[in-house]
This record gives structure tokens, sequence and C-alpha cells, in this order.
């Protein structure tokens, strides 16, 4: 597939050239098996280079001992319950990726915090004191991991952070942060509401889960452009839908009650986004009458575009373990890591979604 049809967009630029290119397979929502169609190009992370003078980490700055990946005890921590399809490809990107290795199964502890940061938290110290060389967190929460700092930094066990930041200091309390840029994910769905609308009408927001960066982030970059880009584009409604299918569904059928001729809905993830879709069909709405741009690249949240429902959704890449094993294995190499390694994230509309829903997971 080309960078072209791909629609792949340059994110915030955070690493060096020997990074360019990750693969991972795409992942299919109901099974532990690829998707058919797919291949390793398709469901890539791409990285940019690294910006003249970014922080950088080694393992003599850290303070650890160099470890060999393929005899090492290596924790995960995944936050979110996984029928939500990016979990479940999160969860699957960094089983396959350790296989790939030739790290032993028993060897990779997997923990699924379930949404409960108090379980996260537990899940993590718990590996840490089973005596794990490293730890790949998909954080909750942003912030309230001083516990797991503390008891990580006692032994010396660098810490990975994938998809959600965590409020820390690196090379310190944790080693980096692999991901997307938030803020810039939010400014491009603002661009395509505003395409969607021609800069005028009204717009309801579904807020992720509060407490992390993510939300926070996707929320500003939104607001921002849309303010700059499309001034007559009015914000009418903001509520947390959890990040959740059917708390989208449920807060679009309150929006539509009090906002039924609203124009457009901005979701700050797929799940939300298909939610919002099953409500609108509730409410007798057509395709086209109100306008949904999301987040994530989800194969259901594509086929929403194919079939009308979607107007635009930019993705969130999370086939995290390709590029989580290649950081940690160059750092204990000894060679400096970036404080944050932002991947760029493709986009996808009418133009291509047809065509590359095998990219999607």
């Amino acid at each position: 597939m080309s960078a072209m049809s791909g629609r792949w967009r340059p994110a915030v630029i955070t690493l060096g050239a020997a990074l360019l290119l990750v693969s991972a397979c795409a992942k299919s929502e109901d099974s532990d098996t690829p998707a058919a169609g797919s291949n390793a190009s398709a469901g890539a992370q791409v990285v940019q280079s690294a910006a003249p003078g970014a922080k950088t980490c080694t393992l003599d700055q850290f303070g650890g001992q160099k470890v060999d990946l393929k005899t090492a005890k290596i924790g995960f921590s995944q936050s979110e319950k996984e029928a939500n399809p990016f979990r479940i490809a999160e969860t699957q990107s960094i089983k396959d990726e350790a296989a790939k290795l030739g790290i032993p199964s028993g060897s990779l502890q997997t923990t699924n915090a379930n949404s409960q940061f108090n379980k996260q938290i537990s899940d993590v110290e718990q590996m840490i004191d089973s005596g794990v060389q490293l730890l790949v967190i998909a954080p909750l929460n942003s912030d309230g991991w001083d516990s797991v700092f503390a008891k990580a930094s006692a032994k010396k066990v660098p810490i990975i952070t994938i998809d959600r930041k965590i409020n820390a200091t690196s090379c310190k309390d944790y080693l980096t942060f692999i991901g997307s840029d938030f803020e810039e994910q939010g400014k491009r769905a603002a661009d395509k509401m505003a395409a969607a609308l021609n800069n005028k009408g009204s717009v309801a927001i579904l807020l992720g889960a509060p407490g992390n960066n993510v939300t926070t982030l996707r929320t500003k970059g939104f607001k921002d452009q849309i303010a700059k880009v499309a001034p007559e584009i009015k914000i009418v409604f903001e509520q947390t839908g959890q990040f959740a299918r059917e708390e989208g569904q449920k807060v679009t059928e309150q929006l539509l009650q009090s906002n039924s001729d609203i124009n457009g809905i901005y979701a700050e993830n797929d799940e939300m986004a298909l939610g919002a879709e099953v409500a609108l069909k509730g409410a007798g709405k057509k395709k086209g009458d109100v306008k949904i741009v999301t987040i994530d690249g989800t194969k259901g949240a594509v086929q929403g575009i194919v079939d009308g429902w979607i107007y635009s959704v930019i993705e969130s890449n999370p086939r995290f373990g390709p590029l989580a094993f290649s950081t940690a294995t160059k750092f204990f190499n000894g060679e400096p890591i970036p404080e944050d390694i932002i991947i760029s994230d493709r986009e996808y509309d009418e133009s291509n979604a047809k065509s590359d829903l095998n990219s999607a997971y």
C-alpha cells in the first residue's frame, strides 16, 4: 500500500531514522488470528526521525543492568477489558512480537486491570515483586503511579508506556512513551468536521474517559482547531462516554432529546462513535443526517464509512509490539532512547475506506 493511498500524515518528530518502520499484524475483532487479507505493511506503525536536541535516555543514565530479552522476565499491563478492538489488537501485538523474538510464553506476564485503576497499580506492583526486568504499561490514568515508580526505581526496572502518557519524569520514573500525537488527532478530526459541515453548524463531543491525557489532548486539539478554521461551528454539547460503546449510545440518546437538530458528532474513539450510530438509527435519523468524525481505526468504524453512517476516522494505531520490543532492545544495548516516540497515523474517509478496510483492526 502506498503512503498516498493510506493518507499518511506526519506527526510530531521524535525518533531516529533507524526506526522509520516496524511491522505488525492487523488483528480481527473476533479472533486471535490475523484479519483476512491483512499484512505487516498494512498494519505497521510508522515513526518519524528525531527532532534535533530531543531528550534521550541511555542505560548508563538510567542506571540499570543490561538484559537479554530472550531470557528476561517481562511484564505487560493492559488497562481495559479486551472487548474493545483497540485493546484486543494491542495485547495481541505484544504477545505476537514476544513470540516472534523467541521469548518463552512463560517469561511474558500479562495482566488486565479491566478499567480499575487500583487493580492496575496492584497488578504492576506484583509483577515488580515477582522479578520482572522490563515493564510495558498501557496506563489507565496519567496520574497516581508514585508507588509503582518507587518499587521500579528500587529495582531499576525500566518502564515503557504505550498509548497513554504518565505524568512523570522520563529516564527516572519511566523510560519512554510510545504513542500518537493526541492533540494532532483532535485537530485532524476538526478539519474533517469542518469539511463535512461546510464550516458551519452545531456539534456535540463524546468525551473519552476522564483522568488521562488522551481525552484532554483530543478535546483541546479539536476545540482549538474548530475555533481557528470554522468559527461558525458551535460546540453545543459535551459529555463523557467513557470510551465505551454502550455509554456512547446512551449519551447520544440524551443528546438527541435536547438537540435533535445536531449536525455533527465528534467521538473521541470508535466505540463511542458506533454507539452513537445505534442511537441515531433508533431516533429515525438517516445516513448523513449527522456527520460523525471519530478516532481509532477499528474495522467496525471504517465499515461505518463504507455504509454511510460515519464521515471520517482518524487512526490511532494499537500495534505496539514491534516498536516496544525494538525500543527495549536498543535501550539494553546502550543506545539512546527518545523521551517520546510518536507514531504517524493514517485516516479513512469515503475515498479509501472500502479499499483500505483490511488495514483497520
